[in-house]
């Protein structure tokens, strides 16, 4: 605890630097008067809505100490699993891409199809997070456990790619993603200047207009962000400048240089001037950024949202689509529904996770001798005894 004899030159010591600092705030107010002037009221439109999403890989990990186990599984809007899988920090990767295909070498999985359409035979070559076999197997030591958060990421692209590219939809849609239309997990030849996400984003994109040119079937996809660096940087100037005053739903598109004074890492956006020689190459952004209140008074949530950047001419419908669909948002107000109804059928909990904890205990139980699986049922029953006494 601070010394109540230091508190006072704290405190003012805090508003010195908020008065030094103050020209910050007068700028981000200037900076956001050009959002201002587009802001745009969102119509109300009709259209069917879906979304897929992965499990929390916080809140999905099955855990007997030492052992660690993540479950990964990618759900619908409609309650459907998509995908499927469990493994370790010290799965070997070598293994595991070879589980994405059949002995002829033909993709089994929805992650094995993109790998395939990517010309990647392994899980390395398709992410620099996943750590290679020989890795693996030479140093263990330096191999960071997030590596299956990556695969867990990757499988929820993958189930993307194969319902837009593969499995198709009957009736015009909106996809309403889990998150920007971004994503670092993909690996960059720098050799061949070949961006695996973005050669990614260009089938989908290649596979919607096919679709409307032969169906007449209309495609959108959307991606909407739990956390936002420009709306982090500019919400307060945003409230204080009454970008969004109360009276209707509105959204605007970022200008650029918002977004570029928001991110630390510049390739995480994409640009309009790529011919430009001097420009950083797109790698990893495939969405062009917006920002949305659904809800219709002024402290009601600002939400960061992607569109394709191919898309952005119909923005106003898509936004009009995805307003609807806040209609019914619960538990979370003015949210899309059909991503809550995804994120609640992701979730494994109470009696499904009591399951597979118990086949945890089951599968540590099996790799001992027979006269020493009892210690196990012990440990088992006395740390559950202790932690009801504490509940």
């Amino acid at each position: 605890m601070f010394d109540p004899d230091e508190l006072p030159y704290i405190k003012q010591a805090i508003r010195d630097c908020a008065f030094v600092e103050r020209q910050l705030l007068t700028d981000l107010r200037s900076e956001v008067s050009e959002i201002k002037a587009s802001v745009r009221v969102i119509k109300p439109r009709t259209i069917n809505t879906f979304s897929l999403v992965a499990t929390d890989g916080t809140s999905n990990k099955l855990v007997y100490n030492p052992f660690y186990f993540q479950l990964i599984r990618v759900v619908d809007s409609n309650g459907n699993n998509e995908c499927s899988d469990v493994l370790t920090p010290s799965t070997n990767t070598d293994e595991l891409s070879a589980r994405q295909f059949d002995e002829r070498g033909e993709p089994k999985t929805v992650l094995g199809t993109l790998m395939r359409d990517l010309k990647c035979k392994t899980l390395s070559e398709l992410s620099p997070m996943i750590p290679s076999g020989k890795k693996m197997r030479e140093h263990p030591e330096d191999i960071s456990k997030s590596w299956v958060l990556t695969y867990r990421d990757l499988c929820e692209w993958a189930v993307l790619y194969d319902k837009i590219c593969y499995k198709g939809f009957a009736n015009h849609t909106v996809i309403v993603r889990d998150g920007l239309l971004r994503s670092k997990i993909f690996k960059y030849d720098q050799a061949k200047k070949r961006p695996l996400f973005i050669e990614m984003m260009d089938r989908i994109k290649q596979k919607i207009d096919n679709d409307y040119k032969e169906k007449k079937i209309r495609i959108y996809i959307a991606g909407i962000a739990k956390h936002s660096q420009v709306l982090s940087r500019y919400s307060l100037a945003m409230q204080l400048e009454g970008v969004f005053p109360a009276g209707d739903p509105r959204f605007a598109r970022v200008p650029e240089l918002m977004e570029e004074r928001s991110y630390v890492w510049k390739e995480y956006m994409a640009r309009t001037d790529e011919d430009n020689a001097d420009s950083e190459v797109n790698k990893f952004s495939a969405g062009s950024l917006y920002l949305a209140r659904f809800g219709k008074q002024a402290g009601d949530p600002v939400w960061a949202i992607d569109l394709l950047n191919s898309q952005t001419d119909s923005d106003a419908d898509i936004f009009g689509y995805l307003y609807m669909d806040t209609f019914d948002g619960f538990p979370v107000p003015h949210y899309p529904a059909c991503l809550q109804k995804a994120l609640e059928h992701a979730q494994v909990v109470d009696f499904d996770l009591d399951i597979l904890q118990d086949e945890v205990v089951a599968s540590v139980k099996n790799l001992l001798p027979s006269d020493q699986r009892h210690i196990v049922d012990h440990q088992t029953f006395t740390n559950s005894s202790i932690a009801n006494r504490q509940s």
